[in-house]
């Protein structure tokens, strides 16, 4: 595994302490979703809700794909449509 930066939307950086990012350990989405958890519980709440995850621009909803320290990750509020 590897350490990976976070990006956080604003409303999940009232749960960091303010952090704009995090630094994880993880080789995985999954893996970095449950290292935030664990690192900041007040955001597993919002995490099992479901939080859309996008990595170097483009929207994954795989937990198993694979990051690395160069990818850009960001974390948004779940996008819905109708």
């Amino acid at each position: 595994m590897a350490q990976v930066t976070v990006h956080l939307w604003s409303g999940l950086r009232r749960l960091t302490d303010g952090a704009e990012t995090v630094e994880v350990e993880a080789s995985t989405v999954g893996e970095a979703l449950d290292a935030l958890a664990t690192a900041h519980p007040g955001v597993k709440p919002v995490l099992d809700a479901g939080v859309s995850v996008v990595i170097d621009g483009e929207m994954t909803t795989s937990r198993h794909q694979q990051i690395t320290p160069d990818n850009e990750i960001y974390l948004m509020q779940r996008l819905k449509g109708g």
